[in-house]
């Protein structure tokens, strides 16, 4: 079982600017379309836990829906999904270790975390195994942060970085749960 991360950042560690916008993310040139490993990445995943601003986020962009492994996404507030996502999309709430208690027992034990506030409750409560973060060479100043407070410090080691397309890097970090 692994709870996993896949995300970009800013150079100062911001998910989105300071108006929840991500256009950002496609400042760089990516000329070949590269989709930096994500697809990939997903084939590996058994299903995505995001919370409630990223699954709006999503379906604010004019795509079809762009998963296709089980979304559970946790709110207090959503009482439905919409429609068309019904099988695809499922409401879950509670504390991070209760929600993948719920999920585990479904079947479901390799994990995509997404969501800024998502992330950072799963970090507090160590429950991050890994993360794979591609950061875009801009300054936001401002914005939606990556990481916020911790109970302690987790020491992650990081396994692999690479320059991707026109100074995007993306490295691979490990939690080093031995000290």
């Amino acid at each position: 079982m692994a709870n996993t991360v896949f995300i970009a950042t800013s150079l100062d560690g911001f998910i989105a600017d300071k108006d929840d916008g991500i256009d950002w993310l496609h400042s760089m040139p990516n000329p070949t379309n590269s989709d930096m490993g994500f697809a990939l990445y997903m084939s590996n995943i058994d299903a995505i836990i995001m919370g409630r601003n990223t699954f709006e986020l999503v379906l604010s962009i004019d795509v079809d829906w762009p998963y296709i492994k089980p979304v559970f996404v946790l709110s207090h507030s959503l009482k439905t999904v919409p429609t068309e996502l019904k099988e695809k999309v499922f409401l879950i709430n509670g504390a991070p270790e209760d929600v993948l208690k719920i999920i585990h027992e479904k079947g479901f034990k390799n994990l995509y975390i997404d969501g800024g506030v998502t992330i950072q409750n799963f970090l507090k409560e160590d429950l991050i195994d890994s993360m794979i973060i591609t950061t875009i060479p801009i300054l936001l100043g401002q914005g939606i942060p990556l990481f916020s407070e911790l109970k302690a410090p987790l020491k992650f080691s990081c396994i692999k970085s690479e320059h991707i397309i026109q100074g995007v890097v993306q490295s691979h970090f490990v939690r080093n749960r031995n000290g």
